[in-house]
């Protein structure tokens, strides 16, 4: 939409929130192509009349240079023309002697009373009219228990105070998850055992959170690229959400939105930039406006983070098994079995779509552990959060405590990993798990 026009409707988004009826144009605006029945969809789930103008006013404003005069164009079609009058001429529209004019009654103020200092030993009435102020009843002092319970009831109430993403779809959407285990040869990569225990551990969690779940094996690079081709095509018009999770090897590569790559069996890799860019909106339209959700477990580059030392109440340390690997590239010239090699990465810069949040199991750049008998620290830790949590916690609050549980490991008694996300959610986000 062109500046001027956003102009407009900022200045105006009083009047617009007070008399749009939007129940009467979205035909219109889905006829002139102006939003997708989705986002329609999205807007009337957004609550009540005044808040539908307000949410169609904001998503208005991201559509292109046609969308304001299609706008005028719906508002005059649906009798709705003092409002299009008011955003043609640009400023409110003035009404010069009307038929009926109505009085308008204004309430009488009281003036509060006024004590002279002196008066302070004198017994002062309540002044008539002046409705006391209730006495606010003293606060409990504060505690770390009172603070905990006070955070997990906001989590529990933020869905009614801040706006969610609408997630009733039954099922939600699709999940696809891309195992790769068994390496080529020729890749120069190990094996990745312990990786089915992580696949079968996401697949029932999602199944439980009542998507639609995929599973692909050992795939090549090729074959990655064409199972993501494939979940762009499907029609996700019914659904509410999309989930692709990566299991495999991983490394850095340049980028300019999302960090990391990740393997296909055949030692050719898949940026996750472009794993993100099969769904956003423009890309997948019938999931413009819905959650995207990609979780990659998989080294973000060949670092081995040996942690800082902390105060020994910050921290309960915790030990991997025996058995930890890391999904980084192996490199046979060096004499220790854990060294990798990597690509020099760059800084991630914006814009990036919207409604994408990428989950890694590592800072980019550092390597990724799993234990090859119970599978990775992350997606353990990440299964187990959302089995307790779920139910109450918003995607990102969970996706903290996964962060906190797993920076507390150490592999080998010595190298450290710290997850973390790239969140470019516009809602919070909510699981529609069974009550």
């Amino acid at each position: 939409m062109e500046e001027k026009h956003k102009k407009i409707l900022q200045r105006n988004r009083t009047n617009v929130v007070k008399d749009l009826d939007p129940s009467n144009i979205y035909d219109g605006l889905l006829e002139k192509g102006v939003f997708t029945q989705d986002m329609i969809d999205e807007i009337k789930s957004s609550g009540t009349r005044r808040d539908q103008a307000r949410q169609l006013v904001r998503d208005l404003e991201t559509r292109g240079s046609r969308a304001f005069p299609l706008f005028l164009e719906c508002l005059l079609e649906t009798g709705q023309h003092s409002l299009a009058e008011i955003l043609q001429s640009g400023t409110p529209a003035v009404h010069l002697q009307p038929a009926s004019p109505t009085p308008v009654v204004r309430p009488v103020l009281q003036p509060l009373p006024i004590y002279s200092p002196m008066d302070d030993d004198k017994p002062k009435k309540e002044p008539l009219s002046v409705y006391p102020l209730p006495k606010p009843s003293p606060a409990p002092s504060p505690s770390p228990d009172n603070d905990f319970l006070r955070l997990r009831h906001q989590g529990r109430t933020r869905r009614d105070s801040l706006q969610c993403y609408k997630i009733d779809a039954s099922p939600c959407g699709h999940c696809l998850i891309i195992n790769n285990v068994d390496f080529e040869p020729g890749s120069d990569l190990n094996d990745r055992k312990g990786s089915n225990i992580d696949c079968d551990k996401l697949e029932r969690r999602f199944k439980a959170l009542n998507f639609i779940v995929e599973v692909k094996t050992n795939l090549k690079q090729r074959q990655i690229k064409h199972e993501l081709s494939c979940l762009r095509k499907k029609d996700h018009s019914q659904y509410d959400c999309c989930v692709v999770i990566m299991l495999s090897h991983g490394t850095e590569v340049s980028h300019n939105r999302f960090p990391g790559a990740v393997y296909g069996v055949d030692g050719l890799h898949v940026p996750v930039q472009h794993i993100t860019n099969y769904l956003n909106g423009q890309h997948c339209p019938s999931l413009q406006g819905k959650p995207k959700l990609f979780f990659i477990q998989a080294c973000g580059g060949g670092e081995k983070d040996t942690g800082f030392e902390v105060s020994p109440d910050e921290v309960e340390p915790s030990s991997g098994g025996v058995d930890d690997e890391t999904d980084a590239i192996p490199v046979s010239s060096s004499s220790d079995s854990l060294s990798t090699s990597d690509e020099v990465d760059a800084r991630p810069t914006l814009p990036t779509p919207s409604d994408i949040l990428v989950s890694y199991s590592t800072f980019p750049g550092y390597v990724s552990w799993r234990d090859t008998q119970s599978g990775s620290w992350y997606v353990e830790t990440l299964d187990r959060i959302l089995e307790e949590n779920a139910a109450t916690d918003d995607l990102v609050t969970m996706l903290m405590m996964v962060n906190h549980e797993v920076s507390q490991n150490s592999a080998k008694g010595l190298y450290k990993q710290m997850p973390g996300s790239f969140n470019f959610l516009r809602k919070l986000f909510y699981f529609k798990t069974q009550t």
